[in-house]
């Protein structure tokens, strides 16, 4: 982005400085993948350190904004207006089995809606970022949508209930209705990287329960600004509070959207 904000100039020096760490653990991931015990410690302490140098470098420069991460309490800023959402390790589960797609996240968020935001994969380098009223772009590359609008063309994202999770019912019916009208469903495990893809166009759209603020607050940003919509499972709530988000491009999203809806 060639006019980013300061604020959003420091998220990305967050971001990287953040992912240059994660890659080395993830490079040592493979030589614990012997060990019965070592990898789960291992990688919760990589999400940690990963919070705690954003979290560091954010407020150093922000010392009055909020801050709401995975990992550690959340602190209420002097300033009850700005508040930072981070993701550390967006994907925890592949890092841990050494699979290369999981991400750094960030979003701020002023006066309860996201004006800035970055996703980034330091594997693959693919930084996407947006600021409200500025549009999204990946490296210097301005993110669109998809533009299909044959159904049976289009693919979506979405995660899958595991250990145990109450939503998996919810889920088979949503597959149920929708694997039979596209091209299919991909389930990657990062689902700041789907959103992120929504933008860039590589997915038409993506559905989830059950989520976090940190998990989809910088991903949400990225696919309006990208031209997507952006609802809750349930129309009209904020998905960022509920955990349930519907996110597509615009030329599907009616008939999508009443698919996953029922």
């Amino acid at each position: 982005m060639s006019q980013a904000s300061a604020n959003l100039n420091l998220m990305i020096k967050a971001a990287r400085v953040a992912g240059r760490k994660l890659i080395r653990d993830f490079n040592e991931v493979e030589n614990l993948q012997v060990s019965t015990k070592g990898p789960g410690d291992f990688v919760s302490k990589a999400d940690k350190m990963a919070e705690e140098t954003i979290r560091e470098i954010l407020m150093e420069t922000r010392p009055n904004y909020g801050f709401l991460g995975e990992e550690f309490p959340e602190v209420i800023g002097k300033d009850p207006t700005r508040r930072w959402i981070v993701d550390p390790l967006d994907g925890t589960t592949n890092f841990l089995h050494g699979l290369p797609h999981w991400a750094v996240s960030i979003a701020l968020e002023f006066k309860g809606e996201i004006v800035a935001a970055i996703v980034y994969d330091p594997i693959k380098d693919e930084l996407f970022a947006a600021e409200k009223g500025a549009g999204a772009w990946v490296n210097d590359r301005r993110l669109r949508v998809s533009g299909r609008t044959n159904m049976i063309e289009t693919i979506y994202a979405t995660g899958l209930p595991f250990g145990g999770r109450p939503d998996l019912p919810e889920t088979l019916q949503d597959l149920g209705r929708i694997l039979p009208v596209c091209a299919g469903v991909r389930r990657w495990g990062a689902a700041a990287l789907d959103l992120a893809y929504v933008a860039a166009g590589r997915y038409d759209g993506f559905w989830e329960r059950k989520l976090n603020a940190w998990d989809i607050a910088a991903g949400v940003l990225l696919v309006k600004e990208a031209g997507g919509l952006v609802d809750g499972i349930e129309a009209g709530t904020n998905p960022i509070e509920t955990g349930e988000i519907i996110a597509a491009a615009e030329p599907i999203y009616d008939r999508f959207s009443a698919l996953v809806r029922g």
